[in-house]
C-alpha cells in the first residue's frame, strides 16, 4: 500500500466542505485505494480502471486559485489552465493533493507547457496527442501512447492490466455512457425534463466518486428520478416558453453561474451542451469484443472532435445534427480567454449556424466575475431576439 501523505499545512483554514473532501479522499487512500487525476476527455479511462485505479477529473473550474497560479504562470493564459495549476500549487483540491499521479495530454500549447511545471509538484505523465486524426499513422501514434500509459500504470502501481480486465472496464464505461446519453436525450422533450444547470452539476459531481459502479448507480438514479418527476408527477422545472439553446465551445462548468444560470434567468434553457463532455463524446462506444481491445480503446479516444484537431469537421457535422434533434433556437459559443483553437474555430461555427439559419453568439470570457454584468446584458438581448 502506498504511503498516505499528511494533510496540507493550511488544512485548518479550509471551510468544512473542503475539509470533508480531504478527509474522504484521505480515508480512501489509507484503505489501500489508488487515485489518479486526469484533465481531458482524451484520457483513456478504461486503461486506468482496468488496473483497479480510480480516476478523477482535475480540470480547474474556479477563479479561486487563479491568483495562486499567477505567481508562476503568465496572466494572459487560459483560466482553466491557471485554475488547474493553482489548485495543485496551493494544496486546495483534495483530489489533486492525494492523487499519486496526474495524466495530462498535449491538446494545447498552454497545457503541455504547464505540465512541465506541474510535474515539479506532482508526477505528471503526458500523453502525446496527434494533431490530426486523418494522417495514416495517427492511429498508430495514439495506440503507442495508450500502450505506454498501460505500461506506466503497471510499473507504478504494481498491477497487471490484462485484456480481460480491459474488456470489463470497457463494458462498465459503455454502461455509464449509455446512461449519460439517456440523460442528454431527456432534454429533447418540450419543455425539457430538467434545468440544464441541474444536469451539469450532476454530471460534474458524478466524476468525483472512486468507483465506476457507484458513478453508474448515481447517474441511473438521477435519470429515473427525473423521468418520474416529469412524466408521472407532472413536474415542469422549465417553462414551455423557454428558448432552446445549444451551448458549444470550451468546457463550460467554470462559467456555470456567469453563463448557464444567466441563460436560464433570462428565458432560455440549454437543451444541448455541445462541448467535449457533451453528447458527441458520450455517444462514442467501444466494442468490448474487438480482437485487439487496447486498439479499440485508443481508436475511440482519438476520434474525439476537439478544436485542437486540424481539421475538425466532425464538430460541425455533429452541431448540425444536434440543432435538429434538440429543436435548437439559438447557439451560444463559449470561449475562454487565450483559448486560440476554440476562438478561431468559432468562425467556422458561426458560418455553420448562418448556413442553418440559426442565431449565433460568441462569448469570450474567463472565470472572474468582473464581466458578469456585460455578459448578462448580451445574453438577455440575444434571447429576446430569438
Amino acid at each position: 500500500m502506498t504511503d498516505v501523505r499528511d494533510l496540507p499545512q493550511n488544512f485548518e483554514e479550509y471551510q468544512e466542505a473542503r475539509k470533508s473532501g480531504f478527509m474522504r479522499v484521505k480515508e480512501y487512500c489509507e484503505n489501500g485505494g489508488h487515485l489518479v487525476g486526469y484533465l481531458c476527455a482524451y484520457t483513456p479511462l478504461e486503461i486506468i480502471e482496468a488496473g483497479g485505479i480510480s480516476a478523477v477529473g482535475l480540470c480547474g473550474t474556479s477563479n479561486e486559485t487563479v491568483a495562486d497560479a499567477e505567481q508562476v504562470l503568465p496572466q494572459n493564459l487560459c483560466p482553466l489552465i491557471k485554475s488547474t495549476f493553482g489548485f495543485a500549487y496551493s494544496d486546495k483540491c483534495p483530489y489533486t493533493y492525494f492523487a499519486e499521479m496526474i495524466i495530462g495530454e498535449t491538446t494545447c500549447d498552454g497545457k503541455k507547457k504547464m505540465f512541465e511545471l506541474l510535474n515539479d509538484i506532482k508526477e505528471t505523465h503526458v500523453l502525446q496527442l496527434p494533431q490530426s486524426q486523418k494522417r495514416s499513422y495517427a492511429g498508430d501514434i495514439w495506440y503507442e501512447e495508450c500502450k505506454l500509459l498501460k505500461e506506466k500504470l503497471e510499473e507504478k502501481f504494481h498491477v497487471e492490466i490484462t485484456d480481460e480486465k480491459l474488456r470489463e472496464a470497457v463494458k462498465m464505461r459503455n454502461k455509464i455512457r449509455e446512461v449519460e446519453l439517456e440523460l442528454a436525450n431527456l432534454q429533447q422533450a418540450v419543455p425539457p425534463v430538467m434545468k440544464s444547470t441541474q444536469a451539469a452539476m450532476a454530471m460534474q459531481q458524478s466524476t468525483f466518486v472512486f468507483s465506476p459502479s457507484e458513478q453508474l448507480a448515481n447517474l441511473r438514479k438521477l435519470v429515473d428520478d427525473a423521468k418520474d418527476n416529469y412524466y408521472n408527477k407532472g413536474e415542469r422545472p422549465v417553462s414551455e416558453k423557454a428558448k432552446r439553446i445549444l451551448m458549444t465551445g470550451c468546457p463550460s462548468f467554470g462559467v456555470l453561474n456567469k453563463v448557464s444560470k444567466t441563460i436560464e434567468e433570462n428565458g432560455g434553457t440549454i437543451v444541448c451542451p455541445d462541448d467535449c463532455s457533451g453528447e458527441r463524446t458520450r455517444a462514442m462506444m467501444i466494442d468490448e469484443n474487438a480482437p485487439d481491445i487496447l486498439r479499440a480503446i485508443s481508436d475511440r479516444y482519438l476520434q474525439i472532435s476537439c478544436s485542437v484537431m486540424s481539421d475538425n469537421d466532425a464538430r460541425l457535422t455533429h452541431l448540425e445534427e444536434m440543432v435538429e434533434k434538440y429543436k435548437v433556437e439559438g447557439v451560444v459559443d463559449v470561449v475562454l480567454h487565450a483559448c486560440h483553437t476554440f476562438n478561431i474555430e468559432g468562425e467556422r461555427v458561426r458560418r455553420k449556424c448562418a448556413e442553418l439559419g440559426i442565431p449565433y453568439m460568441k462569448l469570450v470570457t474567463d472565470y472572474a466575475p468582473s464581466d458578469s454584468g456585460q455578459i448578462a446584458t448580451r445574453i438577455s438581448a440575444f434571447i429576446e431576439m430569438l
